[in-house]
């Protein structure tokens, strides 16, 4: 066993791999108006697909890492990913380069997985950028016992829970049944501050909850 320690983080590995922890929702004690939730699509959805060199994917990191820092700015230090390929990923990434910098120094990446082995499947390359993520995050939540739709859902709702933002690349205006537009749709009932990102033009709007 060995025990790494990178400035704030103390993460525990077994033979290599990050100690990811169970939890159940309600148990973390996060001031919500200080922390966001991101929520997005997968590469499939997407019209470059897994080609993150191209512009349109190139944009829309662009425009994550700027709302990433503006939510920074108003004093929101915690946040929670999912894990997915796509947007989660990018996120994640977005967010521990950001932490590498002296002044944002304070974020914490919170990641919360549906369940253990979601991955399995994915290529290589994909899963090590994933268990570099995990490695280096505040927190790694497993949120379900069991590969399943509820796992999923679970894990969706128990982020919404924790925040009191969300960033959400979605089409808002063209709902498309996915677990994104769950995720939107319970951020919405629990009153988020929600600034959505456009996934073919990254262009940016926001939720107008004073309309509820």
């Amino acid at each position: 066993m060995t025990w790494i320690i990178k400035r704030s983080w103390l993460i525990y590995l077994v033979h290599g791999k990050y100690n990811m922890q169970r939890s159940t929702p309600g148990k973390e004690n996060y001031m919500n108006s200080f922390s966001c939730v991101i929520t997005g699509h997968r590469p499939t959805r997407f019209k470059f697909k897994y080609n993150e060199k191209d512009k349109r994917c190139q944009r829309i990191k662009k425009c994550l890492q700027e709302q990433l820092i503006r939510l920074y700015h108003q004093g929101v230090r915690c946040f929670w990913v999912g894990g997915a390929m796509g947007v989660d990923m990018w996120a994640a990434e977005l967010l521990l380069r950001m932490k590498e910098q002296q002044a944002y120094q304070d974020v914490e990446l919170c990641l919360a997985l549906p369940f253990e082995g979601y991955n399995a499947d994915w290529d290589d390359w994909h899963r090590k950028r994933m268990d570099f993520i995990c490695r280096y995050a505040e927190k790694v939540l497993v949120l379900g016992e069991m590969p399943s739709s509820e796992s999923y859902k679970k894990r969706n709702y128990y982020m919404v829970e924790q925040a009191g933002h969300m960033i959400a690349v979605y089409d808002n205006a063209h709902n498309m049944r996915s677990g994104t537009q769950q995720t939107v749709n319970y951020a919405k009932k629990k009153g988020l501050q929600i600034i959505y990102i456009h996934p073919d033009t990254a262009q940016v709007t926001e939720e107008d909850i004073t309309k509820k």
